[in-house]
């Protein structure tokens, strides 16, 4: 419990009072709840697990099913919404805010939730679906849809979820907010296209001008040596 609370004040510089950590996080709270439901739930009381299950639910907003395996020094900052599935695995030091789901996408009895390797970050209302893994050191952005798995170090963003950046180093980074924009990457990059080809367009239209202006210029003069020799042919004959 000690370990929980220190991470409480690591990684929320809201958190001010021992007191008030005790008394106002529903994210330490549900996992508290979830330790007991847990032990319940290997102990083969099943159904006594769901009830505590559904009781910290109901306390904290956070349902955390009692099958799900969560490592040390997690922390859910804010936890209302937040959902872990039965079958999901979450490792070391992982970091997740509200609103997040990691939910199943198959209905046979089998392995069909996300692992979260360590040190991962999960933004807020961010959705993983399915049995895909987030290896270590990967961040997931606010509101992002993953439904395939993120290789280690990597950032998603979107829906569906891409990777917009690959730092490869496993860090704990609260600044979740601070994520690349991949539709304004790409948007950006059709703008500088479209500048480089509009210039390219003009060097052609400047080129085919100073084409067409010598041949016209060419052709005058062929007209006029033709019309200066007509006439000094005539004055022979005269």
């Amino acid at each position: 419990m000690k370990e929980d609370i220190n991470t409480v004040f690591a990684r929320d510089p809201a958190a001010r009072r021992l007191l008030e950590v005790l008394t106002c996080y529903p994210g330490l709270h549900a996992l508290w709840f979830h330790r007991l439901a847990g032990w319940l739930w290997r102990h083969r009381l099943r159904l006594l697990a769901r009830l505590l299950s559904h009781g910290c639910r109901f306390v904290t907003g956070v349902e955390i099913h009692p099958g799900a395996k969560v490592g040390r020094r997690f922390f859910i900052d804010h936890g209302m919404g937040v959902v872990i599935g039965e079958t999901a695995e979450i490792g070391d030091d992982v970091l997740i805010y509200q609103g997040v789901v990691l939910g199943g996408t198959s209905l046979e009895k089998k392995k069909r939730h996300p692992d979260i390797g360590n040190n991962v970050v999960i933004g807020a209302a961010a959705i993983l679906l399915g049995p895909i893994t987030v290896g270590e050191g990967a961040r997931v952005g606010a509101n992002s849809v993953v439904v395939k798995s993120v290789p280690p170090g990597a950032t998603v963003v979107g829906v569906p979820g891409r990777i917009v950046e690959d730092r490869r180093e496993p860090v704990i980074d609260l600044e979740h907010g601070k994520l690349p924009d991949p539709v304004n990457e790409s948007i950006r990059l059709i703008a500088e296209r479209h500048e480089n080809l509009a210039d390219r367009v003009k060097q052609l239209e400047d080129l085919l001008n100073a084409s067409v202006g010598a041949r016209e210029q060419n052709r005058e003069h062929g007209e006029s040596d033709g019309r200066y020799a007509n006439g000094k042919n005539g004055s022979r004959d005269q």
